[in-house]
């Protein structure tokens, strides 16, 4: 029996990187995937190919998450697409511009803001209207950063939008919790993809030297946590930050 069998999935920012790896583990544990994208359509549909050859139902579904309505639009095509169900939200969709924060403006941050943690607010919001009426309620795991704790120098925005999806994730648990919705972060660490390390070779040789594990992250380590948090086997787990950066947090700074 595959974790997920019988699961309806709604996974943003699914066309590419963590949300193709999370889409992709949902599929194999028999979840159907709701794959949303922005703008990268093509990425998508070849998302939704790879998650039917696995043996599991797909749609893909373009909304901009920025638009308060568009959330709540996303959401109730997956749950018609889902014949009235939705069991599982992940909300992945996010940006992560560098800036100097002496320089930023106010819209500056509004952009990264609105992107990483009111479209979590809006998604989530519309998901619980839902999931609250079903007799099995529902997860909601929200893909936040160790950064949340531990913050970067130019992602002032970034990292404040995901310490703030994390303490969402807490008040979302607390409030929808008598409903059996639960709702989760995952924080991971640098994640691989195409590029990355000519892109910055010195930051991934820094990354490997100060990870107990020895590597970076892939795309399936997140997927792995977010299908824990979504079945049965965390079903008294909410209001949790699962950290997932192969023990880079545990090294002391000192």
């Amino acid at each position: 029996m595959r974790l997920l069998e019988g699961h309806v999935a709604l996974v943003t920012g699914a066309s590419g990187g963590i949300g193709r790896g999370i889409a992709l583990r949902f599929a194999e544990e028999g979840a159907a995937v709701a794959v949303h994208c922005r703008t990268e359509l093509d990425a998508a549909v070849e998302v939704a190919r790879r998650v039917r050859k696995l043996g599991s139902r797909a749609i893909v579904l373009r909304a901009e998450l920025t638009d308060e309505d568009a959330c709540r639009r996303l959401v109730g095509q997956a749950v018609e697409w889902g014949e009235g169900r939705l069991t599982a939200l992940v909300n992945n969709a996010g940006v992560q511009p560098t800036q100097e924060l002496p320089g930023m403006t106010a819209a500056d941050w509004r952009a990264v803001v609105d992107a990483n943690l009111s479209s979590v607010f809006a998604c989530t919001q519309a998901a619980a209207e839902v999931m609250r009426e079903q007799a099995d309620g529902g997860s909601v795991t929200h893909i936040a950063s160790i950064e949340a704790r531990w913050p970067a120098p130019l992602h002032a925005h970034y990292s404040a939008s995901k310490a703030a999806v994390v303490m969402h994730a807490r008040s979302a648990a607390l409030e929808y919790g008598p409903y059996g919705i639960r709702v989760n972060t995952v924080s991971p660490g640098l994640i691989d993809r195409a590029g990355l390390e000519e892109a910055w070779p010195e930051g991934v040789a820094r990354w490997e030297r100060a990870a107990p594990l020895g590597r970076l992250g892939r795309p399936e380590d997140v997927g792995d946590a977010c299908v824990f948090l979504a079945s049965g086997r965390a079903s008294w787990i909410t209001g949790q930050d699962l950290v997932v950066d192969g023990g880079v947090s545990a090294r002391p700074t000192w």
